[in-house]
């Protein structure tokens, strides 16, 4: 399923400006939270990308960024081999990855699966739905 879900109820109209934000980002290995983190810093966002595919605290990523809004990135495991062949690890290390991040996923404000999408759409998603329109 390619896109984004919304999964917080309330609308995101009632953030603070986007410069007062706080923006974590978190996903498996190889969904672009870097590139995406980068992006919303150029453009004024307050953004921090806890290592929560790494953590056994199934909020860590809470307990870290205190954010305003969680942006859950999400790729298989084709795209991950594609993204980084030079990953090892398996099926198995994407499961694990899954695993540790199901709180956050389940907590996000943004879900987008990035499988399909360019980094460049990955990334007007994102500042759309920042900005009230996604």
């Amino acid at each position: 399923m390619n896109g984004i879900i919304k999964i917080m109820s309330e609308a995101n109209s009632g953030l603070p400006d986007h410069k007062a934000m706080r923006i974590a980002i978190v996903g498996p290995c190889s969904a672009g939270k870097t590139t995406l983190g980068q992006a919303l810093k150029e453009a004024g966002y307050t953004v921090r990308q806890p290592a929560q595919e790494h953590s056994l605290v199934p909020d860590m990523w809470r307990r870290l960024s205190q954010p305003d809004v969680l942006i859950y990135l999400d790729v298989d495991y084709e795209n991950t081999l594609r993204r980084r062949p030079h990953q090892d690890g398996g099926p198995q290390r994407i499961a694990n990855q899954n695993k540790r991040l199901a709180h956050a996923r389940e907590h996000c404000s943004l879900y987008i699966d990035t499988n399909g999408l360019t980094l460049e759409e990955v990334r007007a998603k994102a500042l759309a739905f920042l900005a009230g329109n996604g």
